[in-house]
């Protein structure tokens, strides 16, 4: 059975291919603002709007494309503020200081749709808790990391040096990296696709 990962994100195609799910990625064209502007209006929680996002994908490249179709999404959720990916620095710095000193979740949401209908949904909640940054450290850190930083919600890579900004983390690393692949390969095994 065809696996196809609805996404451009090298993350989640690199930690799937890593841990043995050969997936073939096709960019679901999802206009994202869009839909993140229209789910905002009608109140949906950051956790129902990346779950939501992620079906979407799912679902728009299951309609085009057999096999078993793999959408994602991930949000910041900073008290109940979703954060979008920085598109600037100065948003990358901005970002870093909202969240010094707190403790914010990780909505990382996975879909799985076949036949344009979504069959299966994870949703993984790491919290992660940024120790009180200096202007001294945020300047060093924006500096030295650059527009990789643009890439991620929370303008931090944690694999990297963004692992010097924490003081407590909770939850899956590979949810924070923003597959839950535990979950997804389990089921995958279910499906048959894996070995059991």
């Amino acid at each position: 059975m065809n696996i196809i990962l609805a996404s451009s994100s090298a993350s989640r195609r690199s930690l799937l291919a890593g841990a043995g799910g050969q997936a073939q990625s096709i960019k679901p064209n999802v206009d994202e603002a869009a839909a993140k502007r229209a789910m905002r209006a009608d109140g949906l929680s950051v956790s129902n709007q990346a779950i939501q996002l992620a079906e979407t994908k799912a679902v728009k490249v299951s309609s085009q494309i057999g096999g078993l179709v793999i959408g994602g999404d991930q949000m910041l959720n900073l008290e109940g503020e979703a954060f979008d990916k920085p598109i600037n620095l100065d948003g990358a710095e901005r970002h870093l200081r909202k969240l010094s000193g707190k403790t914010h979740t990780l909505e990382t949401a996975i879909v799985i749709a076949e036949n344009g209908a979504p069959i299966w949904r994870h949703l993984a909640r790491p919290s992660l808790t940024v120790r009180t940054l200096s202007d001294r450290f945020i300047e060093h850190y924006i500096k030295t990391c650059g527009p990789p930083l643009l890439t991620t919600v929370g303008a931090y890579q944690l694999e990297g040096m963004g692992a010097q900004i924490f003081s407590k983390i909770d939850g899956d690393y590979f949810s924070i990296l923003g597959l839950p692949l535990l979950p997804l390969l389990d089921y995958l095994r279910i499906r048959g696709v894996l070995e059991q």
